[in-house]
């Protein structure tokens, strides 16, 4: 047989489907513009575009300390209930919305009632339209591609390259499109599932021997060319709150910024809980952002700094 193949286009938008492409949503069959093999090669160094331009968030914080790459890669790392979620959410909104584009969603091992909160909660802003009760003037921005807890660890370590798939056929078709991964350690944590069902000899903290290599396989995928961009949005859960485990630590070699949820930021009723000090970003340069703009926030950092020592 082929390798598993997937429905793109716009067909997809406003619909949910699972690793195979099949609709989960009781929406009937997806009218695709076609099928592509979840399975591709990355670009190559000559196809891809180098250009810096910042992705306005509205959330100040993350817009004056981290700021985002249009194209980049982005991480919010954060434990168990810090508000990543919350946030990819919040983005959806701000961004999504005012970015005009399409956007794909890949639910990688998550909870299912998360899936299906933030798809009716899609429908309610307009991001897409309502099935049973379709409104001509609302046309659909995302496409949702979900392989959540309850799925067999293969299915949730591919699904996430179902996801990318939907979101590569539009970039190739001269598209900006927004990619959310939540949650990115479950791609890594079924990656060792069947990593073990396999009889491979774990390496660090138990993890797969080929940890880097799956991540590298993906993460080079989602990248900006030529004929369009790929800005991707990934929550990556931090085991215990501790960003030196193996998962975390590997994929913060792919990212273009961070943005760090704190604990104890999320304890005393901050949200986002977004860790000032600990988000970093490959924008905040004089050379992108200006002068100005680096200057104001390296000062706000210096302040933040002396206030953490006292």
């Amino acid at each position: 047989g082929n390798p598993i193949q997937v429905p793109v286009g716009v067909g997809t938008l406003g619909r949910i489907m699972n690793v195979i492409g099949e609709p989960i949503d009781e929406g009937g069959p997806i009218a695709s513009e076609g099928l592509r093999a979840i399975h591709q090669e990355a670009p190559t160094y000559t196809e891809q575009s180098t250009e810096a331009e910042i992705l306005v968030t509205g959330i100040k914080v993350v817009d004056l300390l981290a700021p985002y790459a249009k194209g980049g890669k982005i991480g919010l790392f954060g434990g168990a209930g810090v508000g990543k979620t919350v946030l990819i959410q919040e983005l959806i909104n701000n961004v999504a919305k005012a970015h005009g584009g399409n956007s794909v969603f890949a639910g990688v091992g998550e909870r299912t009632r998360e899936g299906n909160d933030l798809y009716h909660e899609f429908i309610e802003s307009k991001v897409n339209a309502d099935p049973h009760n379709p409104d001509p003037a609302v046309k659909s921005k995302c496409a949702l591609v979900f392989g959540q807890m309850n799925e067999p660890p293969g299915a949730r370590m591919r699904v996430a390259l179902s996801g990318l798939t939907v979101a590569e056929h539009f970039r190739d078709q001269g598209q900006d499109v927004l990619f959310f991964i939540d949650n990115i350690f479950r791609f890594t944590q079924a990656g060792s599932e069947v990593s073990a069902l396999l009889g491979r000899i774990p390496s660090a903290v138990g993890y797969q021997p080929t940890l880097a290599t799956d991540m590298g396989a993906l993460q080079e995928r989602i990248t900006t060319t030529h004929k369009g961009s790929i800005t991707s949005v990934q929550a990556i859960y931090v085991p215990a709150d501790d960003l030196t485990d193996p998962a975390p630590a590997t994929s913060f070699a792919h990212l273009d910024a961070t943005t760090v949820l704190n604990r104890a930021i999320s304890e005393k009723g901050i949200y986002p809980a977004v860790d000032p000090l600990d988000s970093t970003s490959r924008m905040l340069s004089p050379l992108i952002v200006g002068q100005e703009h680096y200057e104001t926030a390296r000062m706000v950092q210096q302040v933040l700094q002396k206030y953490k020592s006292l």
